[in-house]
């Protein structure tokens, strides 16, 4: 899908001063990367690696990984495009309501995909449709910010070897409950992690993403990607990230309390239903009128972009996603709401 994700500013002519509409935090500190990065910008000159070896290396190392259990990808994006390239034609389910690029991406490459809205209980022996060979779920998920537990997801995965597990984490270092890390996934010969540097460090226009799983399962990844797909300067950009982080990094606790803040804040609103999240985001249902319109209203008179989640598979005209984000942006949001609300 090219149009109706967040982060559509570019459609507006009032200039957009507070977005909270991509899952970006986007008050990082980013000053010493973009030094760096002009520092390396005759680089630009020549080709990248075709592969990006150095980083995925970096990225192993740090990981506790073999360098062949990690791919370095254009974005998560390009990720899930190469998995479903890689299993073209498998019987895919997806898990509802969520990102919609799973579905866009298997259904190009021909799979055949059924949509769950619900997960097997562990008394029903967490089994699967029988003819199911793919599962797709983000965890933490978008857009409703809920957290599939890891011990759930063990049983899940133990208990269903012929299945394929597809799992985004894009937005694990935006919650406190605990999830795979790369190496417990890489034990399962049947498990794939997605993890994005982009929402990590909130540079989303560098596109920088990498997979990570069992060496085998890689292989056969590296089998369909685009020689030169992860441009130079993203290069840099994750090396020097993985060495000096960013100065003031964000407290991530203190962060989700001010997340917890403003839900309890739009809920006072009125007229409102805010979903419970376990990140940063949350999924928030109108009782009456559309969000497309509230959209528009917020733009428009208040600078302030939100993301209409009507598209999402399951979900309705009524329902919109925000992310959190500083304590007088979020302020700002709250009373455009209330004096939206009230017209």
């Amino acid at each position: 899908m090219i149009d109706g994700h967040g982060d559509d500013s570019y459609k507006y002519s009032r200039p957009i001063t507070a977005n909270f509409s991509s899952n970006v935090y986007n008050e990082v500190n980013l000053s010493r990367l973009k030094a760096h990065l002009c520092e390396c910008i005759g680089e630009i000159g020549n080709y990248p690696e075709p592969e990006p070896y150095t980083l995925e290396a970096r990225i192993a190392s740090r990981c506790q990984l073999p360098s062949g259990a990690v791919c370095v990808t254009n974005g998560a994006t390009e990720a899930i495009y190469l998995i479903a390239q890689t299993f073209r034609g498998t019987n895919t389910a997806i898990l509802q309501p969520t990102f919609s690029e799973y579905a866009d991406a298997c259904r190009m490459h021909g799979h055949r995909v059924s949509s769950l809205y619900q997960l097997p209980k562990e008394q029903d022996g967490y089994r699967l449709p029988d003819d199911v060979r793919m599962l797709w779920l983000c965890n933490p998920n978008n857009p409703t910010g809920t957290v599939v537990g890891k011990e759930y997801m063990r049983g899940l995965i133990e208990h269903n070897p012929q299945v394929c597990f597809i799992i985004d984490q894009s937005y694990e270092f935006f919650t406190l409950c605990p999830l795979f890390s790369p190496a417990e996934a890489a034990e399962y010969p049947n498990v794939l992690l997605l993890h994005s540097m982009t929402k990590r460090y909130a540079i989303p226009g560098l596109r920088l993403g990498y997979v990570t799983g069992s060496s085998g399962l890689l292989e056969r990844l590296r089998t369909n990607r685009m020689p030169w797909s992860v441009n130079r300067l993203a290069i840099e950009a994750g090396l020097f990230l993985l060495e000096n982080d960013v100065p003031e990094p964000l407290d991530v606790a203190a962060y989700l309390q001010e997340t917890a803040r403003l839900g309890k804040a739009l809920k006072a609103v009125g007229g409102l239903d805010v979903w419970d999240t376990q990140t940063h985001f949350m999924l928030v249902q109108l009782r009456m009128g559309k969000a497309s319109a509230l959209k528009e209203y917020l733009a428009g008179e208040h600078g302030i972009l939100i993301r209409d989640a009507s598209n999402f598979a399951g979900l309705d005209e009524r329902f919109f996603r925000i992310a959190t984000q500083t304590p007088e942006e979020n302020d700002r949001l709250v009373a455009a709401i209330e004096e939206f609300m009230a017209g």
